[in-house]
């Protein structure tokens, strides 16, 4: 359980933690919010992009050694973004870390979900995911004290102790296993990674508008590539994406709402500190700290809403875990655009954690549970994929939609609380396809 979850903290805590360093980063580099969105997509979209490449390479080599090797990278990146000089720099650094954390996260995931029993795997994923969430309370609040007391590098600097002692650790501790796996097709590869890179720099670079016409050829390039990849996979005995997952109404409702459920909230993770920053005029440790009524509730309820996903069931729990989404969301745009009180807006993050909390391990099980144990590393795959393609789709839709509003930040933010709250009812809609358990 340690040592799998130690994968979801890193990869957690990196996509976390540079958001109260933003700041920071922007004012060394000169970037404004277009670009500045990219030291959180480079690692997103990397992530996404490479995932099922991860999941083929941990089915054939092992998942153990990937595990290893993936750590192994993650920690040369974060190494590397620690030594940047320029924003190019540290972009390839953090692309070095989306690399090692394409694997890391399934194959801690499908190690831990393989190991546990049916009957108490919402329970092992609820903590699986309240390690994640521990991470988004530690990430915020550690990246502002760093950055307010030494300099944004060194949250970077803290991985590579952490990641070499889990090399160590894993090689010792962790089982081996794989299944049977074909040879990785390397055209199948590269469909893939256009598919889904494109797609997310398409979105991210719409707002400007010297870039949108390399913009529309991207998001055109990238659909042709899904459909050569999803043509290319049928009839495969051993394919990169089995297509056979999707005839699970289950699977495919829950990716759905997986996508969506990250969408909503990278998009309000990417902003509210800079707003906390800008509009509320707190420091950069006070915005870093004033996330935790946010992510505090998701990491403390994380581990009970496990129980009770398997409790109740994940459709259930699903279903009510993003209808506090879609209210904690419309509630908060309503607060900032007619106030911004932070005791109002504390209260209304709680609310927006807990929705969180619940509908995580509850579309985690439902997808895990709609495939035989074969496919469970695969499956972990597209839900790991959609997971960070939402969360780099959410927040290129959140830069253009703080764009569109204009006038005060305020106005800007709650225009991206909107958008939130849209992408949640959409999601619940996706999380009705769960299966009735219960």
């Amino acid at each position: 359980m340690a040592l799998t979850s130690l994968g979801i903290f890193m990869a957690m805590m990196d996509s976390m933690i540079v958001t109260t360093a933003s700041g920071a980063i922007g004012r060394q580099f000169g970037l404004d919010v277009v670009r500045l969105q990219w030291v959180l997509n480079a690692y997103n979209i990397t992530i996404a992009a490479l995932l099922l490449l991860g999941v083929a390479i941990g089915d054939r080599i092992g998942r153990r050694r990937t595990y290893i090797l993936a750590l192994g990278l993650f920690t040369l990146g974060s190494a590397a973004c620690a030594l940047s000089v320029s924003f190019a720099w540290l972009l390839a650094g953090r692309i070095v870390q989306g690399v090692g954390a394409c694997a890391m996260t399934p194959m801690s995931m499908t190690i831990l979900t393989s190991a546990t029993p049916a009957s108490k795997r919402g329970g092992a994923l609820g903590i699986w995911s309240g390690v994640g969430g521990l991470a988004l309370v530690v990430g915020p609040a550690l990246g502002g004290l760093i950055t307010a007391s030494l300099s944004w590098q060194w949250i970077f600097w803290i991985n590579v102790p952490i990641g070499l002692a889990g090399m160590i650790l894993a090689h010792y501790k962790l089982p081996e296993s794989r299944v049977p796996a074909s040879r990785i097709d390397p055209f199948d590869a590269v469909l893939v990674v256009a598919a889904s890179g494109l797609v997310v720099w398409a979105l991210s670079e719409a707002p400007n508008v010297a870039m949108r016409l390399p913009a529309g050829v991207a998001g055109l390039a990238s659909v042709l590539a899904a459909v050569a990849f999803v043509t290319r996979q049928r009839g495969k005995d051993h394919s990169l994406l089995p297509l056979r997952l999707f005839s699970s109404k289950a699977l495919s409702g829950g990716v759905a709402a997986t996508f969506l459920l990250y969408a909503a909230m990278y998009g309000v993770v990417f902003f509210l500190p800079q707003y906390l920053h800008a509009a509320l005029g707190l420091g950069t440790l006070s915005a870093g700290l004033g996330l935790l009524p946010w992510t505090g509730a998701f990491a403390v309820l994380s581990p009970f809403a496990g129980r009770l996903v398997d409790h109740y069931g994940e459709r259930n729990m699903a279903l009510a875990g993003m209808a506090m989404q879609v209210v904690g969301y419309a509630s908060l745009a309503a607060a900032v655009l007619f106030g911004g009180w932070y005791w109002l807006l504390a209260v209304l993050l709680v609310l927006s954690g807990a929705g969180l909390a619940l509908a995580g391990p509850a579309l985690q099980k439902g997808v895990l549970g709609s495939v035989e144990p074969m496919l469970m590393g695969k499956a972990s795959g597209v839900f790991n994929m959609f997971r960070q393609l939402g969360g780099a789709a959410g927040t290129a839709l959140s830069v253009i939609a703080f764009r569109l509003a204009a006038g005060t930040f305020a106005a800007g933010f709650g225009s991206v609380l909107v958008l939130s709250a849209v992408l949640s009812a959409l999601g619940l809609l996706a999380a009705l396809c769960l299966h009735r358990s219960h």
